[in-house]
């Protein structure tokens, strides 16, 4: 092996939390700016894409469906953490396949908590009771609920390639439903087909006016376009000196404002986890309470580079 100039046994990139291949020290985010806190309803899912970064599927349950009493449990925390959370976040999987996830959301909201649910708005979100359920929140909670669609791609062609024959039609057909049922959406696309960001949101904006659904297809918030999340591709790893080169601040990582609580198979109880796309890395498991998910997180995973600092995303609305 190689040696650093400090004289350290050499590091492959991503490997070691406080010093990057090159010997020099690893980035590290604080929980700064604490804003959303997430919750994975659970891995299972009804469809299974392409490139699914949690590969979600109908047999998935690596993570298994929260109850309403653990997404208690720590909304309780909240409370005497002081975090200033504004969003309680709900992801998958498809969170409208956990039984409780009507039940969680109007917990969350009967709290004080705007909520943003991701959905395929496909089959679990269009089950009469659940469309009940979201109708009687939006009634009672207004637009401090959101669900934010996965749509690919503005067209079929693309959607469908990455989620199945007739996904896309399936989607737009709920998306009908909550511009009916006056229910608040936003959009999550992806940005694998070498578009132009502008060229990309056209093709949004177009698709919502044809349809009417009020969505801004300019608002990055509420239509977020994910950069691709590819494990094997070489990114530069972050390091201290990387802030002022990119004119970014830590403060900007998702990280610095949010946590994930999942819970995984077999486990007694839910654990939290430092951001929505590195669920299953045990590295960055930061315990089973908010206080001790209170610590730094060492940017030292291919996703923190490319999606996070170089790609500027956010899983918050």
């Amino acid at each position: 092996m190689k040696d650093h100039p400090s004289g350290e046994a050499a590091f492959g990139k991503f490997d070691h939390p406080a010093v990057t291949a090159k010997g020099e020290p690893r980035a590290r985010v604080a929980l700064s700016y604490p804003q959303t806190l997430w919750f994975n309803t659970g891995t299972l899912c009804n469809i299974e894409c392409v490139n699914c970064y949690i590969e979600s599927s109908p047999k998935n349950d690596r993570l298994v469906y929260l109850t309403t009493a653990e997404l208690e449990g720590f909304l309780d925390q909240l409370d005497e953490r002081a975090w200033g959370v504004r969003e309680i976040g709900f992801t998958g999987g498809e969170p409208f396949m956990n039984p409780e996830m009507i039940a969680m959301a109007e917990v969350s909201l009967a709290r004080g908590y705007d909520v943003l649910i991701l959905t395929n708005a496909m089959r679990p979100m269009m089950r009469k009771s659940v469309r009940a359920g979201l109708e009687d929140l939006a009634a009672r909670y207004g637009n401090r609920m959101t669900l934010r669609v996965s749509l690919d791609h503005w067209s079929p062609l693309r959607h469908d390639e990455e989620r199945g024959a007739g996904s896309f039609e399936k989607s737009i057909e709920g998306m009908r439903w909550l511009r009916d049922a006056g229910i608040r959406m936003a959009v999550a696309g992806r940005a694998l087909w070498h578009e132009s960001d502008a060229s990309a949101r056209e093709g949004y904006a177009a698709l919502y006016a044809r349809e009417g659904f009020a969505i801004d297809a300019d608002d990055p918030g509420m239509t977020v376009l994910f950069p691709e999340m590819d494990e094997t591709a070489d990114v530069p790893e972050i390091t201290t000196a990387c802030w002022g080169i990119l004119n970014k601040r830590p403060e900007d990582v998702m990280c610095a404002s949010s946590r994930m609580v999942v819970k995984r198979k077999g486990a007694a109880r839910p654990v939290v986890v430092a951001c929505t796309l590195l669920p299953y890395e045990p590295e960055f498991e930061l315990g089973e309470t908010l206080a001790e998910a209170e610590g730094e997180v060492a940017l030292n995973h291919p996703h923190c580079a490319k999606f996070c600092v170089l790609g500027g995303a956010s899983c918050s609305a």
